[in-house]
């Protein structure tokens, strides 16, 4: 799942979750289905995250690069 979706997903965990009679068995259920989405997302977070930070040292280095292909 992306984490867009299984962010979706907790919102819809947590919408049933708040509901009156929702048996034990259930919500136990979807307790563990929401950590598992939960660490699915943070992982997909981090990794986002990850990214951003190599594109922004990159960025912020570009301009000790050389340009390709240039000389003095």
């Amino acid at each position: 799942m992306t984490f867009e979706e299984n962010l979706a997903r907790l919102q819809e965990i947590v919408g049933t979750l708040e509901q009156d009679g929702l048996e034990l068995d259930q919500a136990l259920r979807l307790f563990e289905e929401g950590v598992v989405r939960l660490r699915e997302a943070s992982t997909e977070l981090s990794r986002a995250g990850a990214r951003g930070r190599l594109l922004d040292a990159r960025t912020a280095g570009s301009s000790a690069w050389p340009a390709r292909g240039g000389g003095p």
